[in-house]
């Protein structure tokens, strides 16, 4: 007997962990949208149109402005596999599991890499990325600018400072954090940056926008080879710099299908386009701004209940991420069982935790279309009660009452 299994049907969750989150209504209803081809007119120009989006989302000028088809870490691994050839020197930030992935993939590609290492919960002082960068004199320098893994935001703003300095290209992982927290690429200086949709953007993943200087576009393009199979009878491909390693994430050739010339290199994911496009119309009519200004205000929120409840809030707070909080668990309490209570219980997910902090905080995220009053206060309120039928001694109301102070007081 054919085995088809049901139709796909399960509950409503509330996604309050570090994502994925909800997707925004309007995004799942232009996922919907029949699909067009690669080369239709009206497609192109949904494509031109998702450039210029992403621009504005960026806050930067850049041309070369688009999405990768592929999870957050296609843009990752895109970036760094393009810019990187085998033997050239990378110096990665290393404070939690996302500095580890980029040097992971770093090495992948063959380059040297040497990490400034940070204690997780912290940021990476700047001076520490200018004392190894100026001795190494790196291609490029590669950070995470809020890494869920520990809640901590890196500051930016100095990394590319120091990168100009020594001329090295600065590249800066900000999935968990475009349009939730700023992002100004050309004030900071930055050369590549990339990010994903299922965090502040309100998507699925799956799409992973990424904006690309112009002075990192000259040294892609520097090692850009025509697939053979595009290659017109009678002339010879332009083969220049080493081969960037792989086909899929070279952007070379990417930024080629990007261009006006459409040189063909894969049939792009219409139904992930029309999601990060509409992800992006969400974020801008919102205003990025006021977009900021509504993550910061649900994030405080979240800190202010969880430590009306006695909680302890992991991490710097002077670098805290705005969308992502880490919380302590209390002795004797099983973080596990809580979180499948909540999810049994209240329907809603909060996150658990990587590495050396496997065991010791959860991580409640705030962000995208749940990054609001009646879903902070949702998620407080039942996490209070399962931490009280677990027999943690939790005030009644403490924390539902501490977060609606906070949103009633503007902080």
């Amino acid at each position: 007997m054919t085995e088809t299994f049901g139709e796909l049907d399960h509950p409503p969750r509330l996604l309050m962990g570090p994502g994925p989150i909800n997707v925004h209504p309007r995004v799942l209803r232009a996922m919907s949208v029949q699909l067009l081809g690669q080369f239709d007119p009206e497609f192109t120009a949904y494509m031109n149109q998702t450039m210029a989006l992403y621009r504005q989302v960026f806050d930067t000028q850049n041309r070369w402005t688009f999405v990768i088809d592929g999870t957050s870490r296609a843009a990752i691994e895109a970036a760094l596999v393009s810019t990187l050839a085998p033997g050239e020197d990378a110096v990665i930030l290393n404070a939690g599991r996302f500095g580890l992935l980029l040097a992971e993939i770093a090495e992948r590609c063959g380059a040297r890499v040497h990490t400034v290492e940070g204690a997780w919960g912290t940021a990476i002082d700047p001076q520490a990325v200018e004392d190894v960068v100026k001795r190494v004199r790196p291609r490029l320098v590669a950070a995470v600018y809020g890494d869920t893994s520990t809640t901590v935001a890196q500051p930016i703003a100095p990394l590319g400072e120091i990168c100009r300095r020594y001329d090295a290209l600065l590249y800066v992982d900000s999935t968990a954090t475009l349009s939730g927290m700023p992002a100004p690429v050309d004030a900071w200086g930055a050369d590549i940056v990339t990010a994903g949709l299922q965090k502040c953007l309100g998507g699925p993943s799956g799409s992973a926008p990424i904006t690309i200087s112009d002075r990192a576009a000259e040294h892609i393009f520097s090692r850009r080879h025509v697939e053979r199979g595009l290659v017109a009878a009678g002339t010879v491909a332009g083969n220049r710099g080493p081969r960037i390693a792989s086909n899929y994430f070279d952007l070379a050739m990417i930024m080629d299908y990007w261009s006006e010339k459409r040189l063909n290199h894969h049939t792009e994911a219409a139904n992930m386009l029309y999601a990060a496009r509409e992800c992006a119309r969400v974020a801008l009519e919102e205003g990025l701004e006021a977009r900021f200004v509504r993550h910061a205000a649900a994030g405080n929120a979240v800190v202010a209940g969880l430590q009306a409840m006695g909680l302890t809030v992991y991490g710097d707070p002077a670098h805290k991420m705005t969308n992502v909080t880490g919380v302590y668990i209390p002795d004797g309490i099983d973080g596990e069982r809580v979180r499948a209570r909540m999810r049994h219980d209240f329907e809603i997910e909060i996150g658990s935790a990587f590495g050396p902090l496997v065991g010791k905080i959860w991580r409640i995220g705030a962000m995208g279309v749940n990054a609001q009053k009646y879903a902070v206060l949702n998620t407080l309120a039942a996490f209070e009660a399962v931490l009280r039928w677990e027999g943690l001694g939790v005030p009644p109301g403490a924390g539902v009452d501490a977060a609606l102070k906070t949103y009633e007081a503007g902080t």
